[in-house]
């Protein structure tokens, strides 16, 4: 059987089963003698279509990456681009939330995301941005969104007083006066990109009035 299957073999084929394979048991399951067989062929058969470890991970990232948009970003002022990819950014990664650790702490090269990221960065510049500040607003950004979108793979009950409510008393108040009608998750985010917004415009505002 394992001679067919590894002519059928392919880079693309090969990275899309490792995002199966993430998304369904997690990144510790991800090796490749695992990811082979879910394939059905020897760990060896991998390297005639991919560079290794590495570089499956960097093929996982483009396709979480192609479900982002950036349409936006060519045609919106960087405000409401970056809104938009904001939301489109989470919701891809809450759809592979396994994916997170893996592509946070490898080197990027995939070319689908340096074109992702141009797209952000190029609308910041025409925005306003210096080139100076263009990582740092991405950075910044980018490890909000990272972290919304892991809240929103966890329940929505995380802070639960229980029988020490009496000893966290505003706590406790807050926790239970939130609105049923939003996720605790979908509620913070909201609240975090407005105001990661909102200061961005402002810090850009106060730059340039300094420069001038």
């Amino acid at each position: 059987m394992g001679r067919p299957r590894t002519a059928l073999l392919s880079a693309d084929g090969i990275v899309r089963e490792a995002l199966t394979l993430i998304d369904a048991e997690g990144p510790a399951a991800f090796t490749l003698p695992r990811l082979a067989a879910r394939l059905g062929v020897k760990p060896s058969s991998l390297y005639n279509h991919v560079g290794g470890r590495a570089a499956i991970i960097e093929g996982v990232r483009r396709l979480v990456v192609e479900e982002m948009d950036t349409a936006a970003f060519a045609e919106r002022p960087w405000p409401e681009a970056l809104t938009g990819w904001a939301r489109s950014y989470r919701d891809a990664f809450a759809r592979h939330p396994g994916t997170i650790g893996l592509l946070a702490t490898t080197t990027i090269s995939s070319p689908a995301t340096l074109a992702m990221y141009e797209a952000v960065v190029g609308a910041l510049e025409r925005g306003g941005w210096p080139r100076s500040a263009l990582v740092s607003v991405l950075t910044s950004v980018e490890a909000f969104l990272l972290g919304s979108a892991l809240d929103l793979a966890a329940p929505d009950l995380m802070i639960d007083p229980g029988e020490h409510a009496a000893e966290v008393p505003v706590l406790a108040a807050a926790l239970a006066a939130r609105p049923d009608k939003a996720s605790r998750a979908d509620a913070a985010f909201a609240v975090g990109l407005d105001a990661l917004v909102r200061g961005l415009r402002a810090r850009l505002a106060e730059s340039a009035g300094d420069a001038g």
